[in-house]
């Protein structure tokens, strides 16, 4: 066998591994500078290290490194004569605005709080158990919910709901919807703003996710219209439903078929479900891509073992594709199932009995 070393592959394969670790590092920092509002100080305006660490109440020190990094990494704007920093528009919207279409930190406090499995995980390589999402750290209940969330902000209302036959209208008029694994609610809250004649019941099996639920929907003032229920996707309660929705959670029951069933008995015979999953083709080749990789990383800490703990044999994984979550809705009795909408990150399915 030939050992000869390319130093040009090599040297490329350093290159990765560079982007990587400074990546993997820079996680930390952006959940830094989100818990501590250094991206909201920065967005009023260029300063310097130590006016930003007057303004967000931090050390000078610590706030100095913090923006190097954030600059080397482009996350953040310098002017080196000026030894200013701000942030562009592009910046602003990604890091300094979490109520916006494209708020960036979540995935990194899901990322990080995922990686505080990592020792559960590598015995679970070993044993195939499995860890129930409820065993994770919580960061990975709010990291998810800021993760997703910005592409709901940006999608749910404005395209996927309108790609849907006739549902628009059923909202828009008063309908009764469920929307299975709803963690913090942000897809549920996000809902019974837009359709003020509907009712939105979000359902969870894990007990502090429907808590928060709940406390989020009163904040925003749909308490009323965003109701909340402690149940899996095999037993939430309504019957004669107008749209059933489940959003980036399919793939990570350990039944999804099971699941599929319930939710088929449980729709009106014109109703709706709609299955929002991550972004995926149907074959592994298809997703060896950098929002493939993202997904697989993913799902080795947090989708496949939440399945694999649950009853059901399933384990379809993040990057699950479209064909095999047909299979699941076709095993389910649901006869019409087709692609409604896209995104890069989520494809929009839409199954009807």
């Amino acid at each position: 066998m030939d050992t000869a070393i390319d130093t040009d592959v090599l040297n490329a394969l350093l290159g990765r591994f560079v982007a990587d670790l400074g990546a993997t590092m820079a996680a930390g920092n952006v959940v830094v500078g989100h818990r501590l509002g250094l991206y909201r100080a920065l967005a009023q305006g260029p300063t310097t290290p130590e006016g930003l660490a007057t303004r967000a109440g931090t050390d000078p020190r610590y706030t100095a490194e913090w923006l190097l990094g954030q600059a080397a990494g482009g996350y953040v704007s310098h002017d080196a004569t000026a030894e200013t920093f701000w942030l562009s528009p592009e910046q602003d919207l990604a890091f300094a605005d979490p109520e916006g279409p494209a708020y960036l930190p979540g995935a990194f406090l899901l990322a990080l709080g995922a990686l505080r499995a990592e020792g559960r995980v590598t015995e679970a390589f070993r044993s195939g158990a499995g860890i129930g999402w409820h065993e994770h750290n919580e960061d990975v209940f709010c990291g998810t919910e800021m993760f997703f969330r910005p592409g709901y902000v940006a999608n749910l209302v404005s395209s996927w709901i309108p790609a849907l036959d006739g549902v628009a209208a059923k909202l828009e008029a008063g309908a009764r919807v469920a929307d299975v694994g709803c963690g913090l609610g942000a897809s549920t809250v996000l809902l019974a703003q837009a359709y003020p004649r509907s009712v939105i019941t979000g359902s969870d099996y894990h007990a502090g996710s429907v808590d928060t639920a709940r406390k989020r929907a009163a904040e925003a003032g749909v308490a009323d219209r965003a109701i909340f229920e402690v149940a899996s996707a095999q037993t939430f309660s309504g019957t004669d439903l107008d749209l059933v929705a489940t959003f980036d959670c399919l793939h990570d029951m350990g039944d999804p078929v099971g699941a599929a069933a319930h939710i088929r008995r449980s729709l009106a015979a014109d109703g709706t479900w709609l299955i929002v999953e991550p972004f995926a083709g149907d074959t592994a080749a298809e997703n060896l891509n950098p929002v493939g990789r993202v997904y697989y990383s993913f799902s080795n800490f947090l989708c496949v073992p939440n399945a694999k703990s649950q009853a059901g044999g399933h384990a379809l994984g993040a990057q699950a594709g479209e064909a095999a979550l047909r299979e699941v809705a076709l095993a389910a009795g649901f006869t019409r199932f087709r692609r409604a909408a896209e995104t890069p990150f989520n494809i929009v399915l839409e199954a009807r009995p």
